[in-house]
């Protein structure tokens, strides 16, 4: 029986993190005069996400178990003409699920933070800032209209904005927020387009209202074009998700985001910012099943990002790098999925990889902290025998994230793969091509980090570039596990990362869990019920696995990585060396970054130059300001000399003006 969840908890949710962070960010820092210290700043904001966590769980209890829905105004801000503009909630099977996921993965990182952030000046700030990151994703994903839906949108980016540049003494942190904001702005640019032409044309922000509305913008053009407008909007639309979800070309913030602390990568990567775009595309769900040109659009994106971004994963030797361009190749993945209509596996496998990305980031810092702040894996090895828990944690989210059977990752993964296999749209043929290439060099970047890391020669006291000053001893000791703070997180998000996706394949995509949040025509987009029809089983599912291509090619990338980094250690320079032009493309990054920084930034400066030269100074002040003044000037320095005082010149000029039209009225006689 359908039950109703009652507002005023629903409101605690978002809130409660907007608490803790006011009171850390205020009476925590020099703002509040420092009122409270470390230990109270962080229970505060531990606690009010804790308590956020359980109720976004007992609200998706109740949503998957008893029915239960909401979708209500909570406060109305202003009404334009019969535009609303409100703040309320919608809660559904989608909302719920993602509540419960970024609560959960914000605990952890909270939790995790006491440990990592232990000796920064910065530290109540910190707990300030994810809390405040956790609210402005709670508020994104609870919205039912598109106004708070934006509001969330953009402080989510400004969030990371700060996160990213928390070491604001670093020029390089300073260098990485600012990209992240500028890229941003190109994709959030066409996300307000989006929504400014659903206004214009459905004339209501509010999701349900717009999706009644959807059979009738199908049926309109974009003015003075044959376009459809749905597929203008839905390609808007998915600008904006190519920004927040970091997809080519749109995706060069997001390994530099690694210049912000070890926890807030695992918060932007796994839970947060990068999730927002996927959530939005399967939230408009409605409106994109509209256009299959939108759809193609998606795929093709999301295939080039899968494939190409997984490559550059292959050429990083900072752990944390590696890390995040495997986050940019997983969410290829999902986006490839909403565009062959699997909207359900799309966020299935970002619910997945939630938990095992964060486990990863999470490990990484825990590495990261043995190894005295150390990232280069090439300077690590042999850390297995001094860190059990870190390297378990590790291999299990790494299994994971490679997709090998029974994991979390394999079931959404193979899910996905299989999906667009069934898809018919044009762009399938390319997507399944790049969606297998990707298995073998996510396994093979995957775990050549794991054998640098954790196998083989100790090297941790062999780095050239360790800081040869007072401390420099501390590199020559043995690592040591990370404490408790640090470790129990990781434990917690490797459970999930084992189990969730067995546990949950099943109701998440082949029941009607989804039902009523996500749309599918399924007549012209059938690829999810074929994927229905061949599924008998999470256990079948995983014993079939091994007669299939992707697992052999798992298989053979971890095999790859085993012998390049174990075995024949001189064959890895071999190919380099043979390779040299490719390796040169893909260690410039494919010269995106070139290109942003010397073609469109100079371009941008220069006609900005020009503007200014030719419009401001020129045309502007020099001809409509400066102009204008002038030339009024000169008509009032000859007016006046007509107005001397004199009675003889007056009379004078009656005198010649009577001449002159006595003269006229003869000559027309």
């Amino acid at each position: 029986m359908s039950q109703t969840l009652v507002a005023s908890t629903l409101l605690v949710v978002p809130l409660a993190p907007l608490a803790g962070s006011a009171l850390a960010g205020i009476f925590g820092t020099k703002l509040g005069g420092n009122w409270i210290g470390r230990r109270l700043s962080h229970t505060v904001t531990i606690l009010a996400v804790l308590l956020s966590f359980i109720l976004s769980a007992m609200t998706l209890k109740s949503v998957a178990l008893d029915g239960a829905h909401f979708n209500e105004t909570i406060y109305t801000w202003m009404v334009v003409g019969g535009l609303k503009m409100e703040i309320g909630f919608l809660i559904d099977s989608l909302s719920a699920m993602m509540m419960t996921v970024v609560t959960f993965v914000s605990l952890m990182v909270h939790i995790y933070t006491i440990g990592y952030m232990e000796e920064d000046e910065g530290y109540n700030r910190f707990f300030s800032y994810i809390s405040l990151f956790t609210f402005s994703m709670l508020m994104l994903v609870m919205s039912n209209n598109m106004l708070q839906l934006f509001f969330g949108w953009e402080a989510v980016g400004l969030m990371s904005y700060l996160l990213i540049g928390f070491w604001f003494n670093r020029p390089t942190a300073i260098f990485a927020s600012m990209k992240a904001f500028l890229v941003n702005r190109v994709g959030d640019f066409g996300f307000l387009l989006g929504i400014g032409l659903i206004v214009a044309f459905a004339g209501t922000l509010n999701y349900s209202e717009v999706f009644a509305r959807a059979p009738e913008l199908a049926k309109l053009s974009f003015p003075g074009t044959d376009w459809m407008l749905v597929t203008v909007i839905c390609i808007c639309l998915f600008i904006g998700a190519m920004g927040k979800s970091a997809q080519f070309p749109l995706h060069v913030w997001l390994p530099d985001s690694m210049e912000g602390p070890t926890p807030i990568s695992a918060l932007i990567h796994a839970a947060t910012m990068v999730t927002a775009g996927i959530f939005m595309v399967a939230r408009m769900s409605p409106l994109f099943e509209l256009s299959d040109t939108a759809l193609n659009f998606v795929m093709i994106i999301g295939s080039i990002t899968a494939l190409f971004m997984g490559l550059l994963g292959v050429m990083q030797n900072d752990i944390k790098r590696v890390v995040a361009y495997s986050t940019l190749s997983q969410l290829g993945y999902m986006t490839v999925a909403l565009g062959a209509s699997a909207y359900s596996v799309a966020v299935f496998h970002l619910m997945t990889h939630a938990f095992f990305k964060a486990l990863l980031f999470l490990a990484a810092g825990s590495v990261i902290m043995a190894m005295h702040h150390n990232q280069d894996i090439r300077w690590m090895g042999g850390l297995r025998k001094y860190m059990p828990i870190t390297w378990i944690t590790t291999l299990l989210g790494s299994l994971a994230l490679i997709g090998a059977p029974l994991f979390a990752g394999f079931y959404s993964k193979d899910s996905i793969i299989e999906v667009v296999r069934e898809s018919h749209l044009p762009a399938a043929g390319f997507a399944s091509f790049a969606l297998l290439a990707g298995v073998f060099i996510t396994a093979f970047y995957t775990f050549r980090v794991y054998f640098l890391v954790f196998h083989g020669k100790e090297r941790y006291d062999q780095n050239p570039e360790a800081h040869h000053d007072a401390h420099h001893d501390q590199h020559k000791h043995a690592p040591q596990e990370s404490p408790w703070v640090v470790t129990v997180p990781l434990i917690l998000l490797a459970i999930p990362s084992v189990l969730i996706g067995y546990m949950t394949i099943g109701p998440m995509l082949f029941s009607d869990f989804f039902k009523g949040a996500i749309f599918i025509n399924a007549e012209q987009h059938s690829a999810v019920e074929e994927l229905a029809k061949a599924f008998h089983g999470p256990l079948q599912m995983a014993s079939h696995s091994f007669t299939t291509l992707p697992f052999w090619l798992a298989l053979a990338g971890v095999a790859a990585a085993y012998y390049m980094y174990m075995v024949n250690l001189a064959l890895p320079a071999a190919i380099k060396a043979r390779v040299e032009p490719i390796y040169t493309l893909l260690e410039n990054k494919y010269y995106l970054d070139w290109f942003n920084e010397n073609i469109l930034a100079r371009g941008t400066r220069a006609l900005g130059t020009v503007l200014w030269k030719g419009g401001d100074e020129a045309l502007i002040d020099g001809v409509l300001v400066n102009g204008s003044w002038k030339g009024v000037a000169w008509v009032a320095g000859l007016v006046r000399r007509v107005q001397s005082g004199y009675l003889y010149h007056y009379a004078l000029a009656m005198i010649m003006g009577i001449f002159v039209l006595m003269t006229y009225f003869v000559w027309l006689k």
